[in-house]
């Protein structure tokens, strides 16, 4: 009851899983963001340069203390990064891991910022109906390729499903293989641990900007998270032999090689440019 009344009860969903407080609504989300407009003097104009969107489609995260937080694919952090990619010229495909419908994150959906809302009505039928991860995998993983890019947002519900993906795990090792670049943010770089393959991983030895354990450890005092994490993703990526840049939850970005990172939803904007930027420069 107190903390109801002090706003950081979190609220229970139809489902009868949590999503954040009033008061953790109002410190982490917001009705628009700092989209910079994205624009490009020499976007792409040729043929065949496409990014593989992959979104979970899992929606309800349980706790350490059995408790659901209700999460999905964060908005900002999937909105931004991909009307970057737009304007630059490139063509999008959207994939979840069998082809159910995404799972967004509603109640952080600013909602007052036009490009953001016209992104995810020019994609809603993407979203509702994507492509299935599975078939990609297993059908067009070729040498001549039109991909150069695989984009996966963050939201909690990256680590739902994808990080133990073997489709996905197969698509960042033959990304990998061909030099086309991977893009993730936030919680998204824990889907990275899908490319584990015996004793192998391929991103050992880089470094990644990546929310940090510390905040995810402090956000059930304000009432963001139902509970605490079942797991710390940053100390379980460092036992893979990655190097964590940041400290924060800002804006933070990383490039090495061919893995582009960020480190919250605040890194959102900078990663769409970076990574538009990078892929621009890869087709010369």
């Amino acid at each position: 009851m107190i903390k109801k009344l002090l706003g950081i009860a979190p609220t229970q969903t139809e489902d009868g899983a949590f999503m954040p407080s009033r008061l953790a609504l109002k410190l982490a989300t917001s009705t628009t963001t700092n989209y910079d407009g994205g624009y490009y003097s020499n976007p792409y104009t040729g043929k065949n340069a496409r990014v593989l969107v992959v979104l979970t489609e899992e929606r309800n995260m349980t706790m350490a203390n059995g408790k659901r937080f209700s999460t999905g694919n964060h908005p900002v952090e999937m909105a931004l990064p991909m009307l970057h990619l737009i304007n630059a010229g490139f063509e999008l495909d959207v994939v979840t891991p069998t082809g159910a419908p995404a799972a967004i994150e509603m109640w952080a959906m600013p909602k007052e910022d036009a490009a953001v809302t016209k992104l995810f009505s020019d994609y809603a039928d993407a979203i509702r109906n994507p492509g299935s991860l599975a078939d990609f995998a297993a059908q067009s993983l070729k040498d001549e390729t039109p991909y150069v890019g695989v984009f996966i947002p963050g939201g909690h519900g990256a680590m739902l499903g994808l990080p133990d993906s073997a489709d996905l795990g197969k698509v960042l090792r033959w990304a990998h293989d061909k030099d086309i670049h991977t893009i993730t943010l936030c919680h998204g770089p824990g889907t990275l641990m899908s490319a584990q393959q015996g004793g192998n991983f391929i991103y050992d030895g880089y470094e990644i900007a990546l929310f940090p354990d510390s905040v995810d450890k402090q956000t059930p005092m304000v009432g963001y998270l139902p509970g605490h994490m079942p797991y710390e993703l940053g100390a379980k990526l460092k036992t893979l032999g990655l190097t964590i840049v940041n400290k924060k939850a800002d804006d933070t970005c990383h490039v090495d090689r061919n893995l582009i990172t960020g480190a919250s939803p605040e890194a959102s904007n900078n990663l769409g440019r970076i990574a538009a930027e990078t892929l621009l420069k890869a087709l010369g």
